[in-house]
Formats: C-alpha cells, sequence, structure tokens
C-alpha cells in the first residue's frame, strides 16, 4: 500500500499557544487509522491542520504525494479529504436529500460512485426520512447523515472526528458496521473515538497522542496485548 497521507514533524498554534509539536503519521491507500488520546491532546487540531483549517505552523503535511500543508481548505476538500467533524454540522433547514446532493461530487474519480440512492440504501432509516428537515432528526441520523454527506463527494480519504460521540448504543454499533463495510469495499479511513475495543476491531493502525506529541504507534494486535497504554494515555 502506498502512503495516502503523510504528517511529518507537524507544529500547531492558536497564536501564541502551541498545541501540536512535531507530529508525525502516515496513512496508506486502504487503511483504516486511528488517533487517540485524552480530550484537548491535539486531535482535532491535526485534522484542522489537515483539512487547511488552523494551518501547520511548520512541518509537512502530503497527500497523495502533494505538499498541502499552505493550501485553503476548499482546495483540500475538492483534492479528496471529506470531514465528518464533531458535531455533525449538517444543516438544520434543509431535507435529508437537500443535505446530501448539495456535495455531490466524483472527487476521486471511482468508477462507482456514491450517490443518494447508494447512500440511502447504506443507510435505510435516512431514505425513510429524505424529506425530513436536518433539524427534525436524532442524533444518530444527523451523524449517519453526516457520514452520507462526506461519502458523496467521494473521497479519496475519509476522516471521522468524534465519530460516535454522544450516540446511543445501538446507535454506536450501526456506525461501526458502517465503518467496517467501508473498510471491506476499500475506503481510507482515520478515525477520531474513544471507544478503543471496538477501533481495535476495525483499524489497521493506530496513533496516540498526549499533549500534542505521538507517544505510541503501531497496530491493533500490539494495541490490543498493551492494555497499560490505555490506561496510561487513554484513561481506560
Amino acid at each position: 500500500m502506498s502512503p495516502l497521507l503523510e504528517i511529518e514533524s507537524l507544529e500547531t498554534a492558536y497564536g501564541p499557544s502551541q498545541v501540536l509539536f512535531g507530529l508525525s503519521l502516515t496513512i496508506r491507500e486502504g487503511e483504516v487509522a486511528t488517533l487517540l488520546g485524552r480530550n484537548g491532546m491535539g486531535k482535532t487540531t491535526t485534522v484542522r491542520s489537515i483539512m487547511g483549517l488552523t494551518p501547520a505552523k511548520s512541518g509537512a503535511i502530503r497527500f497523495r504525494g502533494v505538499n498541502i500543508e499552505s493550501w485553503r481548505a476548499d482546495r483540500i476538500a475538492r483534492a479528496g479529504i471529506a470531514l465528518v467533524p464533531e458535531g455533525r454540522q449538517i444543516f438544520p433547514n434543509l431535507t435529508v436529500a437537500e443535505n446530501l446532493v448539495a456535495f455531490a461530487a466524483n472527487r476521486s474519480g471511482t468508477r462507482n460512485p456514491w450517490t443518494l440512492e447508494r447512500v440511502f440504501g447504506f443507510f435505510p432509516q435516512l431514505a425513510e426520512r429524505r424529506d425530513n428537515m436536518g433539524s427534525q432528526l436524532s442524533g444518530g441520523e444527523q451523524q449517519m447523515l453526516a457520514i452520507g454527506r462526506a461519502l458523496m463527494t467521494n473521497p479519496h480519504l475519509l476522516i471521522l472526528d468524534e465519530a460516535t460521540e454522544g450516540l446511543a448504543p445501538l446507535i454506536r454499533e450501526e456506525i461501526w458496521r458502517c465503518l467496517g463495510t467501508l473498510k471491506a469495499e476499500g475506503q481510507s479511513i482515520l478515525v477520531i473515538d474513544k471507544y478503543v475495543e471496538r477501533l481495535i476491531e476495525i483499524a489497521d493502525t493506530h496513533t496516540l497522542i498526549e499533549r500534542g506529541r505521538v507517544v505510541w504507534q503501531g497496530n491493533s494486535k500490539d494495541l490490543a496485548e498493551n492494555r497499560e497504554l490505555w490506561h496510561r494515555y487513554l484513561g481506560i
């Protein structure tokens, strides 16, 4: 598998307050990777730097072999990185169908693109609610809609920030099932979430961060066998 996203020695700050200190990670084509850590350790800032929302102070971000750390957010999105943001941020005054078609694009040039009907087949609950406004959906339905919206761009890389935050257990399991299906279809994914047991089952590689620094990287087998890491860096 060739590198899809490479972050090298990334440093990011909000004004005088530095958050990331030399962070590096690699995601390969078809790989599911996680970024793990307690709240406030720099996970969302890493995502914001990837997406061009909080520009890097120094370091490199390469996507499909091209440096993108100086690109604007819209250019990065058009290059094929799709974000399911923390808090979902769907349009409350648009219908489910309108939320989806507003973002339709085939940015990866795939021969089997995500379409409205394909998303509705993937998330049957959304099909039942296709004419409902975004504000009328439950939290779980909003998260499905946010994932579907990102898939409608047909991205090379899908990023989920706090993938199952605040969702009921049954809905969480539905999201995990969907991510497993996407992985089987070859979708490259970066996931931020706190449910390590489920992430180990789905993901290939993991990066743990503490105060903006990488403290451990490895595969699911190694993370499953080292519960001390869970206690030390994740509070589990």
